[in-house]
């Protein structure tokens, strides 16, 4: 299939390239940017004038609920929700049930990705065996299988022994481990303390939770050499944290989610069971570190998070309400309009969703690696067109994920994605 997508303005954050142009597409590969190769005879051509063209984004964070929560999404509509988002790389956590600790589950996983021919999936496998803590699972097979990191997901490593002997495995291998800084004592109320908390009396979760596993995190990396990628830091303290620790020449990484980037506490209201999330919402005084973070580089990627929940797990007590919400379609638009909002502007927008991710994936992506999250001559050809002018309106019933529970229903975003390419073939048309 020859593609030809033609007169788009054509963003390349890695490479810094940002100039009206054509991108051509011949056999799944980019063969030409800005100008058209002479005899380059296209099977479609995407008239995209007005529109951007970038990199498929690259999320590093998405649960897509299989195996084991069928209930609550299924490869198909989460795979779905994600091309129309403009996501044509994903990384998933471990903890599907059965958890994925096996080789067999992740190859059977991937898979069932493959054949759908729609977002690439990256597994990360289970830490430690079941996700208990206990046992270390075999990181080589795992790997083998195609997993890109090792992470417990939600739950909490108590056993500091068990982390250091993972480390230091992790370390004679150059794997990466994915960890959410959370102390597991802490760590288990239903929103962030402060005022609001005591005020709805909630259990409150103390910024300590965050700052006390990042102490231990970054001195078990002093003594290992590990590289590790944090997922959702979610405090102001904890980005002072992993400023100092970047400073200090530690191989560390970080993400931000959606979620903690545009919302607070407050938004929690009476009691909205939408606003149930992990990590719990914090201040704003947070909420405009992360945002300032996000912006400098001392995070690296912003994620989706997202974990789509059945309707009946979340019209319940907030704090009985299965934490999560769905975002593989807001990413896009929440991006852009932050970066309109802190000034940064559409190209850091768009690297924090291309690049920067891409960067963090690294060697784990093999040979993908010289490819994702960037447009190159000569690269695989995975591309989002979207219209950065046009407004839309979050409506949970006509997103494609099967959770429909988001906490920025009714909101106006900017950025719809018209296409999306994977492999050189439209996965998803507007």
């Amino acid at each position: 299939m020859k593609i030809l997508i033609k007169n788009g303005r054509v963003i390349d954050p890695a490479s810094g390239l940002d100039e009206v142009g054509d991108v051509a597409i011949a056999a799944g590969r980019i063969l030409s940017l800005k100008t058209t190769v002479a005899d380059f005879t296209p099977n479609r051509t995407i008239d995209a004038t007005g529109c951007i063209v970038a990199p498929g984004l690259v999320d590093l964070s998405a649960r897509l609920r299989e195996p084991g929560y069928e209930h609550e999404g299924m490869l198909e509509s989460e795979l779905a929700a994600a091309v129309a988002g403009g996501v044509t790389s994903l990384v998933c956590p471990p903890d599907t049930d059965p958890v994925l600790d096996e080789p067999g589950l992740v190859e059977m996983l991937k898979f069932r990705a493959e054949k759908l021919h729609q977002s690439r999936v990256f597994p990360l496998g289970a830490l430690t065996r079941a996700l208990q803590g206990e046992a270390l699972t075999e990181m080589v097979e795992l790997t083998e299988a195609g997993c890109v990191g090792f992470s417990q997901a939600e739950v909490p490593l108590a056993n500091t022994q068990v982390l250091l002997r993972a480390l230091q495995y992790a370390a004679s291998f150059g794997y990466t481990v994915w960890l959410r800084p959370q102390d597991s004592w802490l760590g288990g109320g239903v929103a962030a303390s402060g005022a609001l908390a005591t005020r709805l009396g909630l259990s409150g979760v103390p910024v300590a939770a965050e700052t006390i596993a990042l102490h231990t995190l970054f001195e078990l990396m002093r003594a290992t050499g590990a590289r590790v990628h944090v997922c959702r830091i979610s405090s102001a303290a904890g980005v002072a944290l992993l400023a100092k620790a970047k400073a200090d020449g530690l191989a560390v990484t970080a993400d931000v989610s959606i979620n903690s980037l545009h919302l607070t506490d407050t938004d929690i209201g009476y009691f909205d069971s939408r606003m149930r999330l992990n990590p719990p919402l914090r201040q704003q005084r947070d909420r405009d570190a992360l945002r300032q973070a996000l912006a400098d580089g001392v995070i690296d990627a912003l994620v989706s998070d997202h974990t789509p929940v059945e309707a009946d797990a979340k019209t319940l007590p907030f704090a009985e309400a299965e934490p999560g919400a769905t975002g593989l379609e807001l990413l896009l638009g929440l991006a852009c309009k932050w970066g309109t909002d802190s000034g940064v502007g559409l190209s850091r927008a768009l690297a924090v969703l291309t690049s920067e991710p891409a960067r963090v994936l690294g060697g784990a992506l093999g040979t993908f690696q010289a490819s994702a999250g960037q447009l190159v001559k000569g690269g695989v050809a995975d591309v989002c067109v979207f219209n950065a002018q046009t407004e839309w309106t979050v409506q949970p019933d006509t997103l494609l994920s099967q959770g429909k529970h988001t906490p920025f229903s009714g909101y106006q975003l900017p950025a719809r994605v018209c296409w999306t390419l994977v492999g050189g073939q439209v996965a998803y048309e507007a």
